[in-house]
């Protein structure tokens, strides 16, 4: 079915902003902080480029089953494939606006991705400002779109909980003048769970409303965390919570505080993903930094371009890595939580 990619004013100053950067991204180096980073990433590791030329790619996932790789392209408002015996193909077209008009923003595709225990996939979509799932049948169905009434910002990233429950967060980036555009309705940027997703007995739970720029999203092996990273350069922090047994969350801390980074680094704290022991992989200034449970920083893989997401994939010690316009992956010496 041929599809139509809006790209307006706003997004080409986005493509042309990128390319002035570099329209190829360059390899990471690495970066070791404490000696626990060896074991993670072995010496000698070696980042291999699987795609380039890209706008700004996002929210990587590994579909098990098929075993390739999907990701987003914010801006090109869609999602691409790929898989190591086809390479990269288009998946998506659009992803997360299916307006007529043209967006008057720069991103208006999907941005997080993920799948539910049943293998469906599960977007964040920018445009349409909603959380969906793709189907059996391949229709998409809405998950989120409101709270109280009102239009939700723009999801962002999500994750699900091992009992089915869905936590995604929701700031104001796909919105064309984010914080203060017209057409924001709600005051916050909250994050959400949704218990039983999808269903006649679905409900949407604001469980955090505080954070000026919630983005990643993330929990411990063991669900008794949750890791929300802010993407606030006055605050560039990962928040850390307790899960109650009700699936809300108390005792906000700052797990670590990156804000001293911003300045000299591209990047800020996005996408979150947790290993099998508890140690986080986080998009941050600078590109992908390694924290463990404790909050010590062990270490960075380093990025001239900014990071904005990452995914564990093939056997679970594959980590996907989606840097500014292009996509890489790397063999780690431990596995995704889950694995």
């Amino acid at each position: 079915m041929k599809t139509k990619l809006f790209l307006p004013a706003a997004a080409l100053a986005t493509v042309s902003l990128l390319a002035q950067h570099g329209a190829v991204s360059p390899p990471p180096t690495f970066h070791k902080v404490d000696p626990r980073f060896d074991k993670l990433i072995p010496p000698g590791t070696v980042a291999e480029k699987l795609d380039d030329g890209h706008v700004w790619s996002e929210g990587p996932v590994w579909n098990k089953k098929e075993g390739y790789l999907l990701w987003s392209d914010i801006p090109k408002n869609s999602i691409f494939k790929w898989s190591p015996k086809d390479g990269v193909s288009l998946f998506m077209n659009p992803s997360g606006y299916t307006g007529t008009a043209p967006f008057t923003g720069p991103e208006p595709g999907s941005n997080g991705l993920t799948y539910d225990a049943k293998g469906r996939l599960t977007l964040c979509e920018h445009g349409d400002r909603r959380v969906s799932r793709v189907e059996a049948n391949g229709k998409k169905i809405t998950l989120a779109d409101k709270y109280e009434g009102k239009r939700l910002n723009s999801p962002n990233d999500l994750c699900y909980r091992k009992n089915g429950d869905l936590y995604f967060t929701d700031p104001p980036y796909g919105l064309p003048k984010r914080w203060d555009d017209p057409a924001k309705e709600l005051p916050f940027q909250g994050v959400y769970r949704i218990a039983k997703p999808g269903s006649k007995d679905s409900k949407l739970t604001l469980i955090i409303k505080d954070l000026k720029a919630p983005n990643g999203i993330a929990f411990s092996p063991d669900e008794k965390i949750l890791y929300i990273s802010v993407s606030d350069p006055q605050n560039a922090v990962w928040m850390a919570y307790n899960v109650k047994s009700d699936g809300t969350v108390d005792g906000g801390r700052v797990f670590f505080d990156s804000t001293p980074w911003v300045k000299g680094h591209t990047g800020s704290p996005d996408g979150i993903k947790v290993d099998k022991d508890g140690n986080l992989w986080a998009a941050c200034p600078g590109g992908i930094c390694l924290f463990a449970p404790d909050g010590t920083h062990l270490g960075t893989i380093e990025f001239k371009a900014a990071s904005a997401n990452l995914n564990w994939g093939g056997d679970g010690s594959w980590l996907y890595i989606a840097s500014s316009s292009a996509l890489y992956r790397l063999k780690t010496g431990t596995k995704g939580a889950g694995w």
